[in-house]
């Protein structure tokens, strides 16, 4: 954490209305730098994650159900307002997700995942701010290296618990209840080219990617 000596703290009525298409995370009621987001969703990764997972934890099919899960929540933590890309909360702890109509969310969520980019901002921070809410796990994405990082919440800091990479068929708490196929993360949309007939499909798999230079376990 950087100094924050004689920075003037906000409300959240500062940041309602920042500048397009930015949006502002005043992480410990402070104005950070704005972070940028698009408008249109550029970052596939998460709702490849958010299908893998929604199936067996939420419908509870072919798993245990139990979770509900919502893409880009803005969070009213303790520290501040964030905004990860995925985030899931106990039906046990909180039953039913809130009316579409709700601008933000109170309650912490008990899983948080985030994806490793240039826009991902002061993760150190976030982290932070996630461990103050008693958020008990987070998921990093690092889509350069087609790598899933899974940390729980310690009395003191985050544990890194388990480093997936490439295509590895996995068991990841809190759902390791179900064997997930990591390498679906990492599919990449069809490209056409020319002379490629319409409809070929050109889907790269994990094992490809992991075996270009520069990428895959290090």
């Amino acid at each position: 954490m950087g100094d924050i000596r004689g920075k003037k703290p906000r409300t959240y009525e500062d940041i309602e209305t920042p500048p397009l298409p930015w949006v502002a995370e005043p992480l410990e009621a402070l104005w950070p730098a704005p972070m940028p987001r698009a408008v249109v969703d550029l970052n596939p990764l998460v709702r490849r994650m958010g299908a893998l997972l929604v199936r067996p934890f939420d419908w509870a099919r072919g798993g245990p159900g139990g979770w509900w899960f919502l893409e880009t929540p803005e969070l009213h933590l303790e520290s501040g307002v964030v905004v990860p890309p995925l985030a899931a909360w106990r039906r046990a702890e909180v039953p039913e997700p809130p009316e579409p109509e709700a601008p933000w969310l109170t309650p912490a969520p008990d899983w948080v995942c985030e994806v490793l980019s240039p826009r991902s901002g002061e993760l150190s921070s976030r982290m932070q701010a996630y461990h103050q809410a008693r958020v008990e796990h987070v998921w990093l994405i690092d889509p350069a290296r087609c790598r899933l990082e899974v940390y729980r919440r310690g009395n003191r800091g985050w544990a890194r618990v388990g480093v997936h990479e490439g295509s590895a068929r996995m068991r990841a708490e809190p759902f390791d209840a179900v064997v997930l196929d990591l390498g679906e993360l990492w599919l990449q949309e069809p490209t056409l080219t020319a002379g490629t007939p319409k409809g070929s499909v050109l889907v790269r798999r994990a094992s490809a990617v992991a075996s270009e230079p520069g990428r895959g376990a290090t």
